[in-house]
C-alpha cells in the first residue's frame, strides 16, 4: 500500500503537469470503486482550471474552483501522464483529460481506491476526523501523551491510527519505533513523555528523509507506471525478520500485530 511518502512524491509528480491546467473532459470506464465515483462528478469539474494539487494524509486533492477531487490509490493504485489519446489498459479506470493534451490516469487493478469530491467549503466526512500531518506543528510529544494516556492499545497500533496522526503507516511505524527504542507491544499509555517525544522526534525524521529521497529520485510521470515506489533507505527493521540487527547484531523477531507484519529487535527495544 502506498504510504505517506509515497503519495506525497505522486503529488509532486503529477503537479507541474496539471497544475493551472483546464478539465476539458472526465473519463470513467469504472465507477465502481471502492465508493461509487459520484455520477455528477463530470458536472463538477468539466471546464474548471486546476488551482492547485495537495494532500491530507494519503488522499490528494485537486482543488478547482468549487471544490476538490479527492484521490485515494488504495492497495495497489497509481496516477501518471499519458497523451489523452493514448489507449487505456484493462485497469485504468479514471482519466483526467486536460487542454495540453495530456490526462491525468488512474490506475488501480485491485479496486480499493477512490474517487469522490468535496464541495468548496466543506470537509468531507472522510477528511474531518483525521489527526494531524506527522510534519505538522500539530504533532508534538505533548499532543501524542495526551492522546496515549490511559491506553492500553499497542503503541504501534496507536500510531498507525489515522484519528491519531495520519500517514504513519506500517513500514514507516517499524521504523520509527526501532529508531526510538520503543517495543511495538508496549501499551500506549505506559511510555514515557520523555520516550513519546524521542517517537515524534523519530517519525517526523524518518518520513521527511523518504519524502526528501523521493523528490531526488522522482520517475517521469510521463509515460511511465507513475509509481514512485518505496525509497531506497536501508530499512532497519521492515522485511529483516529473521536477520541479524544492524546495531546490536541480535536476531530480528518478526511477529503479527493488528494482522501487519510487525519486526523489532528484541534487545534494542523494550
Amino acid at each position: 500500500m502506498p504510504e505517506l511518502p509515497e503519495v506525497e512524491t505522486t503529488r509532486r509528480g503529477i503537479e507541474p503537469h496539471i497544475d493551472g491546467r483546464i478539465i476539458t473532459a472526465l473519463t470513467i470506464r469504472q465507477p465502481k470503486l471502492r465508493w461509487p465515483i459520484p455520477d455528477q462528478l463530470s458536472q463538477w469539474v468539466v471546464g474548471c482550471r486546476i488551482g492547485s494539487v495537495t494532500r491530507r494524509g494519503k488522499y490528494l486533492l485537486i482543488n478547482l474552483p468549487g471544490g476538490s477531487v479527492m484521490i485515494h490509490l488504495g492497495m495497489s493504485g497509481s496516477l501518471y501522464m499519458v497523451s489523452a489519446d493514448q489507449p487505456a489498459a484493462f485497469h485504468d479506470h479514471v482519466d483526467l483529460v486536460l487542454d495540453s493534451g495530456m490526462a491525468l490516469r488512474l490506475t488501480d487493478p485491485r479496486r480499493f481506491g477512490s474517487v469522490l469530491w468535496q464541495p468548496a467549503g466543506e470537509s468531507h466526512t472522510l477528511l474531518e476526523s483525521l489527526g494531524p500531518e506527522p510534519l505538522s506543528n500539530g504533532f508534538t510529544a505533548v499532543y501524542l501523551q495526551q492522546c496515549c494516556a490511559g491506553r492500553k492499545q499497542a503503541i504501534k497500533q496507536f500510531i498507525m491510527n489515522s484519528h491519531v496522526v495520519v500517514g504513519v503507516g506500517n513500514i514507516y511505524a517499524n521504523e520509527a519505533l526501532f529508531s526510538a527504542g520503543i517495543h511495538p507491544k508496549r501499551a500506549a499509555g505506559n511510555i514515557s513523555a520523555v520516550r513519546l517525544e524521542r517517537l515524534v522526534d523519530e517519525i517526523k525524521v524518518i518520513l521527511a528523509r523518504a519524502i526528501t529521497q523521493g523528490g531526488t529520485t522522482l520517475k517521469d510521470f510521463v509515460g511511465g507506471d507513475g509509481k514512485p515506489g518505496y525509497f531506497k533507505q536501508q530499512l532497519n527493521v521492515y522485511g529483516r525478520g529473521g536477520e541479524l540487527c544492524h546495531h546490536c547484531k541480535s536476531t530480528l523477531k518478526e511477529i503479527r500485530l493488528g494482522q501487519r507484519s510487525t519486526v523489532y529487535c528484541p534487545e534494542c527495544q523494550h
